[in-house]
């Protein structure tokens, strides 16, 4: 692999205009500060355009010379970290500590603040990050020198599009999501990502010894004796993961963090000392040695002919400073994008991992523009999403077009690009009808493509090479293939060719079932026919199993044939069902599309609801575990059952559960309770022909699944149907809390059932009705019936048995009426103050 590319990251430079030799520099809100040497105790400042320009603002003297400079945000709390160090011991070992350990190398860390406190500032706290020791035993360089630390720098980066009205808004409003650490020795840097997980994800072995080094989120640059050096960096990559967790599935992408870096640039420079970065230009400070000088200054033989006053006029060269320090603009992102894009072809033919890793470095360095803040208002932002685009199209189609490990990763880039499939076949597929070779990672494009039901429909000349690509590529696909709605315009006649092909070398009934049905989109019946009566109907139905987009073919604009339905008709329909069960249950088919495709298959009009269907949502809901489809089913049999029950029509086949089946099938079905038994015992004859129905629908409000409140609406057309009616009342009442009610509606209308109900009922919260509700409306409705009404008088002695049980005695006699038969209280008297005496 290629590890240096002769790009050009570096683009115009200019000289700072400075009156004295700078020691020390930074940058802040485009305002350039240079520390003079020690000598002049001076600041001058600048102010910094377009393109480098600088232009003198003023100066300023210091008080002594000045160490060391950095600029502040105004605004945000500054603190300073004070290190307590102990003794130095030479023969430490090396020592790498990540995150939470970082703290046993037993430092001390103390935060000290630098303004008055302040509610915020009581909130910051000290968090170990990383530990790292080198010591010269262990180097391979050998001296104490090449192991010193020059250069450490924390990175962060922020959330992609952080909305700001403002510059000087920009460092409040922006969120933190990823932060980098950088620190470099002479001979080699390394870069750690410090957020959730601290880990090492570039090492940078510098090619000479090292002056020093500044990272950005787009490159590390590192001057050396004789050169500025340009290489790439990970940290978007470790960004766009940071920011999305998913990025690596089939949908979206990024180059890994653990790419190798490269060298994009030597810029040779004489005497480079000291460097920073600010915004799109690189500051460096070059002092050349004094030999370095004289060298450059060496009179030729044309300087000595001039003049002699020309020659005077000029200063000695052993006293000319020799420095200079420099604003090196970095070129436009498009426009090293752009170079790599070119460069990289110059690798497609010969070496496809340097083609993919120089892609995968302009990919990188879009994706870093985008990320940052500025985006959002940068003048590139279209030109930059285009990039974005376009770099995605390059690498699908190197994966698609190289055999490699990473073939897959066609499909994401592919669809981050936006490319169609049809644009897709036009990069990949020559025009003539020349044999191509295939690699696995357009195939597997392909593959997803059109099996994920995109709404793409391809033309008929698209279609045809898909099938001639398939056929030479993973002829096992090729029925498959043909079932996706993205392939509804191709030659049927063509199709069967390349089927009939693909059966001689690997038979299968799922072909056999495209062929059938290529033959119906040709109108030749004897073929259909033919393919159809291969297999038995037990095989059939493991053929739509296997392939249910040939059931969905009604729902993309082709209505499935009489002959197609036929032959499914005369398949068992158990069977049926249960292969309609497995497909939705391993999501190939979903809930409507069975819906449809039984409607159609039973001929039904739209208003009427095959009892094929009804099969098919009890056996469903025996196996659904869904909260939200399982609560759909049980509304959609509800609903059946009462529409059957108030309109008395019967099903037009014998369902294939019964009442007993479901409920020992499924825990949705409950027991029937005694009462609602004891209700219908009673009932009208006409009931008895509607019976399973009736059972099924009290079976479902017996057991805890289905949501009453939600089943209201669909069981208001039985609120009058009779003792069906009246069970259904009770169990909604009883299902909602409303004991009460329930008990006024059965003393109404089946007293005989009200005892039965109260026993099996008014259990633990709701016992108290036994004597709060039912003994006063029993009491109430003997006494305006007297002896005519039995039921009431027996209900009455049962439900004074069960209170007598449960009371005390004064609070029993409170209860009892006082224009009562002594003679008929008397024994339950008896019996509760047996159980405990009256104190």
């Amino acid at each position: 692999m290629v590890q240096l590319y002769n790009l050009h990251p570096f683009g115009s430079q200019r000289v700072v205009p400075c009156k004295q030799e700078p020691a020390h520099f930074c940058c802040g809100r485009d305002v350039l500060f240079v520390a003079s040497t020690a000598a002049s105790c001076r600041v001058e400042v600048f102010a910094v355009r377009e393109q480098g320009r600088c232009e003198p603002l003023g100066s300023f003297a210091t008080l002594g010379p000045v160490l060391r400079m950095a600029h502040s945000q105004a605004g945000p709390s500054t603190h300073t970290l004070q290190l307590e160090l102990d003794e130095f011991i030479i023969c430490q070992k090396p020592v790498e500590l990540l995150g939470e350990e970082s703290k046993l190398c037993e430092i001390p860390i103390t935060l000290e603040s630098t303004e008055l406190p302040t509610e915020d500032t009581k909130c910051f706290q000290v968090r170990y990050l990383l530990f790292r020791r080198f010591t010269p035993e262990q180097s391979p360089f050998g001296f104490c020198e090449e192991t010193k630390l020059h250069s450490v720098q924390l990175l962060p980066v922020y959330q992609t599009g952080s909305s700001v009205t403002a510059h000087e808004e920009t460092e409040n409003k922006r969120e933190l999501l990823s932060l980098f650490c950088f620190f470099s020795l002479p001979h080699v840097g390394y870069l750690y990502s410090v957020g959730k997980l601290v880990e090492l994800i570039s090492t940078y072995q510098y090619s000479e010894k090292s002056e020093q080094a500044v990272l950005t989120p787009q490159f590390l640059h590192v001057i050396t004796s004789e050169n500025l050096q340009c290489f790439t960096v990970r940290c978007s990559a470790a960004a766009a993961r940071d920011e999305d967790p998913y990025i690596d599935t089939t949908v979206k992408a990024c180059p890994p963090v653990a790419l190798d870096v490269c060298t994009l640039r030597m810029q040779l420079f004489i005497g480079p000392r000291a460097i920073c970065h600010f915004k799109n230009h690189i500051i460096l400070l070059t002092k050349a040695d004094t030999e370095d000088i004289t060298e450059r200054r060496k009179p030729t033989r044309r300087m000595l002919s001039r003049k002699a006053d020309s020659i005077k006029s000029r200063t000695n060269s052993e006293s000319e400073p020799g420095w200079n320090l420099y604003i090196i603009n970095t070129v436009s992102t498009i426009q090293l994008y752009r170079e790599m894009v070119d460069y990289s072809r110059t690798y497609e033919n010969v070496k496809t991992e340097s083609c993919i890793h120089l892609l995968s470095e302009a990919h990188l360095l879009v994706r870093a523009a985008i990320m940052d803040p500025r985006f959002l208002k940068s003048d590139e932002k279209e030109e930059l999403l285009r990039a974005f685009r376009e770099s995605c199209a390059f690498l699908g189609d190197c994966y698609s077009r190289f055999d490699t490990k990473d073939y897959h990763l066609a499909l994401p880039y592919y669809r981050m690009s936006g490319l169609s499939m049809t644009e897709v076949l036009k990069r990949l597929v020559s025009e003539d009808d020349e044999i191509q070779t295939y690699e696995r990672g357009f195939i597997f494009y392909l593959t997803h493509s059109l099996n994920e039901d995109l709404n793409e429909e391809l033309s008929k000349e698209s279609a045809n090479k898909v099938l001639r690509i398939f056929c030479l590529a993973d002829p096992v696909q090729l029925p498959h293939i043909l079932c996706s709605p993205c392939m509804r315009n191709v030659c049927p006649l063509t199709a069967v060719k390349y089927l009939q092909k693909v059966e001689k070398i690997m038979p299968s009934v799922v072909l056999t079932l495209t062929k059938a049905f290529m033959a119906l989109k040709m109108g030749d019946l004897m073929m259909y026919e033919h393919e159809m009566g291969s297999y038995k109907e037990t095989i059939l139905a493991c053929g739509f199993i296997g392939q249910p987009k040939l059931l969905r073919q009604h729902k993309e604009g082709i209505v499935m044939p009489t002959e197609f339905a036929f032959h499914l008709k005369e398949m068992q329909p158990g069977l049926l069902v249960a292969a309609a069960v497995a497909l939705h249950e391993n999501n190939k088919i979903e809930l409507e599309e069975a819906d449809t495709f039984f409607k159609m298959l039973c001929s039904n009009s739209e208003n009427t609801i095959p009892q094929l269907l009804v099969d098919f949502w009890e056996a469903l809901l025996v196996v659904c575990s869904q909260e939200e489809i399982l609560q759909e089913l049980l509304l959609r049999v509800t609903s059946q059952y009462v529409w059957r029950i108030s309109k008395h029509h019967l099903p037009e086949t014998k369902p294939l559960k019964t009442t007993e089946d479901l409920i020992n099938s499924c825990n949705h079905f409950g027991l029937i309770f005694p009462w609602v038994t004891a209700i219908m015992s009673v009932g009208s004859p006409s009931d008895k022909d509607y019976h399973e129905d009736i059972s099924k629908l009290q079976s479902l409000l017996c057991g805890q699944s289905i949501n009453i409140a939600s089943a209201l609406p669909v069981l208001e057309p039985l609120t009058e149907a009779g003792n069906v009616g009246l069970t259904i009342h009770v169990l909604c009442n009883t299902r909602l809390g409303k004991y009460e009610e329930a008990i006024d509606q059965l003393l109404k209308r089946c007293p005989d059932a009200a005892v039965l109900y109260a026993q099996h009922e008014l259990k633990d919260d709701s016992r108290a009705v036994w004597w709060n509700k039912l003994l006063p409306e029993l009491c109430k409705r003997t006494r305006l019936t007297g002896n005519d009404c039995p039921v009431l008088i027996s209900s009455l002695k049962e439900t004074l048995s069960v209170v007598a049980m449960e009371l005390e005695l004064r609070d029993f006699l409170s209860l009892l009426p006082e224009d009562g038969t002594a003679a008929f209280f008397l024994p339950h008297l008896l019996h509760c103050s047996q159980r405990k005496p009256l104190t």
